[in-house]
């Protein structure tokens, strides 16, 4: 092709011009260089199949596939806008796709907005996601829209202070370990996190506002979740769907959820200084969920604190400390910050309420308020269920214990 040819493309066609003379640049580059794009707008797909830096520009797609893929390991993108991937679900678009191949890669400070899915660790070990902004299409309804960062099969990988807005779920682990997603913000979303079979791994220091669900763990064991603070979410603050052997410690859930917790055949875990506040049930307990320690937690003006029909008595304290309860009316003669009578929850009007909602119509009758004073004389009337045999006389003693 003559030059004159090619100058009249690149007049014509500036922007293909820059897409090939961005190709052109990660081609000629050496491993490990720097390519700053000085603050333009260049156009993808891009493909980076060698280690190096790029920094410092607007990378824009076609609406296909995926704006920038990464075969090569210690890559590194920082301080970019990213846009203008493909809408395909099934081929996983997203505007940075991480192969399995990319070990180590690094996505730092960027702007990613307006893609189907943010950024995809498609299997690449050790990847550290940090301090990006990720936008999904407020134009699409929001199933059919994609998670801001998917993580499948990504052992070590980091996910921490990104800001994740308008998309399904801010960050979807799938069948990973070893991962830890921490100091996020999630606004408008599904799921701010959501694990399924991702074992060994941490979720601490987030923030969720204003989403379906906060922190979902499900089918995973071994998880961290700890210091997270669930905010006006709509349905669960935290969820365990077939979680086991996790530690929920030092989280925060208030604000108007349907249930600040949602435990649902869940085994082994332990559940500690946790502050549920404001929800319509504090903790829904069900589906055979066994050996759970819950201790050292506040309760504090749920509509229900506890949800838990059963036959048997389920004791929620440990080594002598039990919960706070901010409608437990126990009184404490000898000071050691522990109620002298135990408290429970739910009584055998709650059981039948939950059983058969119309009942509740009937809650000021005169059987009723019978049935809760023969309750309160003969205690042998009282269903299976919660018993706190040391209530906490303080939310802050809850807080503070370790």
């Amino acid at each position: 092709m003559s030059g004159r040819i090619l100058l009249a493309m690149m007049l014509v066609c500036p922007m293909a011009a820059e897409a090939a003379g961005l190709a052109e640049r990660i081609e000629a580059a050496p491993a490990g260089a720097v390519i700053g794009l000085d603050g333009e707008t260049w156009r993808g797909p891009v493909s980076i199949d060698r280690p190096l830096t790029l920094a410092n520009g607007r990378i824009e797609g076609d609406g296909t596939g995926s704006v920038i893929v990464i075969h090569a390991a210690d890559v590194t993108l920082r301080g970019l806008e990213i846009t203008g991937s493909g809408l395909s679900l099934e081929t996983m678009d997203s505007a940075v796709k991480v192969k399995e191949t990319a070990d180590r890669a690094r996505i730092l400070d960027n702007r990613i907005v307006d893609n189907l899915i943010g950024v995809h660790l498609e299997g690449a070990d050790d990847a550290l996601v940090e301090n990006n902004l990720v936008e999904g299409r407020r134009d699409l309804r929001m199933n059919e829209r994609g998670n801001g960062v998917y993580v499948w099969n990504s052992p070590g990988s980091v996910v921490a202070g990104n800001t994740f807005r308008y998309g399904r779920d801010g960050i979807f682990a799938n069948t990973s370990k070893k991962n830890v997603f921490r100091d996020n913000k999630f606004e408008q979303l599904r799921f701010a996190v959501h694990y399924m079979y991702t074992n060994r791994s941490e979720v601490s220091g987030n923030l969720s506002i204003g989403n379906h669900i906060g922190y979902a763990i499900m089918y995973s064991k071994f998880v961290e979740v700890r210091d997270n603070v669930s905010i006006g979410d709509r349905d669960h603050g935290i969820m365990l769907n077939y979680a086991n052997s996790s530690t929920i410690g030092g989280n925060r859930v208030e604000d108007g959820p349907e249930k600040c917790v949602f435990i649902y055949n869940s085994n082994k875990n332990s559940f500690s200084r946790n502050r549920f506040e404001g929800c319509g049930i504090g903790v829904h307990f069900t589906a055979g969920s066994e050996r759970n320690e819950i201790w050292s937690n506040a309760f504090i003006g749920n509509a229900n604190q506890v949800k838990y029909v059963g036959s048997r008595w389920l004791d929620w304290s440990k080594d002598g400390t039990g919960n706070y309860w901010s409608d437990n009316a126990g009184i404490d003669l000898d000071g050691d910050g522990r109620a002298d009578q135990a408290y429970r929850p739910n009584d055998l009007v709650d059981h039948l309420i939950w059983r058969q909602p119309l009942a509740a119509l009937l809650l000021n009758s005169p059987a009723v308020q019978l049935l809760r004073w023969a309750q309160s004389r003969f205690p042998g009337l009282m269903p299976g269920g919660i018993i706190d045999p040391h209530p906490l006389m303080s939310a802050a003693l809850a807080e503070a214990l370790p």
